[in-house]
């Protein structure tokens, strides 16, 4: 009776482990808690992460054993809150190392060059909506991006605490891929 309530909770035990392990280090859900990436991801949407996007974490910290690509321009990432409160954030990637990168009145320019809108679909990767209400958000740069580190930004580009006010982020607080949206007043599958 002993052993076989041992094996139970063994069992128990390994299934759990494997669950955080997988949850930290390959894939995840989050609940998007605010409106900065509208209208591309709405107030409350759940997202599916690939957490093993860019490598393979040691499970629970930040710290990549094996790292296999880099974000890009367009990618929707997580990613550690800068000012270290507990909810990650929601965010595209802009600029990567090397990039020449100004933001002004919510229009981003790389290498001096505004990215292109068409039919309010700002052109970067894969073209997705911008929002450029109230003045389209503070001013960045010009600046060069140095290596490990990324600009993000929220779509809703007049109204998201991002990159423009927090600074660059380092790739190590890059937490995953967002692939699509799964859940949004029901299941959904939108591909981000």
């Amino acid at each position: 009776m002993k052993s076989k309530r041992a094996r139970d909770l063994l069992f128990s035990a390994v299934l759990l482990g494997g669950l955080l392990v997988g949850r930290a280090s390959f894939a995840d859900h989050y609940r998007v808690p605010t409106g900065s990436m509208l209208p591309t991801i709405e107030l409350d949407d759940h997202v599916l992460v690939s957490k093993a996007a860019y490598g393979l974490r040691l499970p629970l910290t930040e710290r990549y054993l094996v790292r296999w690509g880099e974000p890009a321009r367009g990618d929707v990432v997580v990613l550690s809150n800068p000012s270290g409160e507990s909810t990650p954030l929601l965010k595209r990637v802009v600029a990567v190392p090397g990039d020449e990168v100004e933001v002004r009145d919510g229009r981003l320019l790389l290498g001096g060059v505004p990215v292109p809108i068409e039919g309010g679909r700002e052109v970067l990767g894969r073209p997705h909506v911008v929002r450029l209400d109230d003045g389209g958000g503070p001013p960045f740069g010009p600046t060069v991006v140095p290596p490990g580190r990324f600009l993000v930004m929220g779509d809703n580009r007049g109204n998201s605490h991002d990159g423009r006010s927090f600074g660059l982020v380092e790739g190590e607080a890059l937490l995953g891929h967002v692939l699509a949206v799964v859940y949004r007043n029901g299941p959904v599958w939108e591909r981000l």
